[in-house]
């Protein structure tokens, strides 16, 4: 039996920053895979902010996380869209752009998608 684990994203194993200090991506490890929380700050846009990490045309990790603060837009390669806000949860498939809608940080905890998400 495997008995209690605690872990903190506020004291995170591992923090992947995004191009132009426009957010992280702060990660702890579980044996199932990592679970992260990432902070995009306003103008912050995948595919200005994290394409030059991955060198994908379009965000290939499938995500699904909850939406604890802030507004996202997603567009997938496909045209379908949405936008994401606080209380949302999301399951978001590999193939899209995405980008922060107004002028507050969107704070994401994803436990799916970021495993090499940002990874340099």
């Amino acid at each position: 039996m495997a008995g209690l684990i605690r872990k903190s994203l506020d004291s995170p194993e591992e923090v992947r920053p995004f191009e132009e200090d426009k957010g992280r991506l702060e990660l702890v490890n579980l044996d199932a895979g990592p679970v992260g929380r990432a902070t995009f700050e306003p103008g912050w846009q995948w595919s200005k902010h994290v394409k030059p990490i991955a060198k994908t045309d379009s965000c290939q990790a499938a995500h699904m996380g909850y939406f604890v603060s802030g507004r996202m837009k997603v567009v997938m390669d496909d045209g379908e869209e949405a936008e994401y806000g606080p209380g949302d949860f999301g399951i978001i498939p590999p193939g899209h752009d995405a980008w922060i809608v107004g002028d507050e940080q969107c704070v994401v905890i994803d436990w799916q998608g970021f495993a090499d998400y940002a990874k340099r």
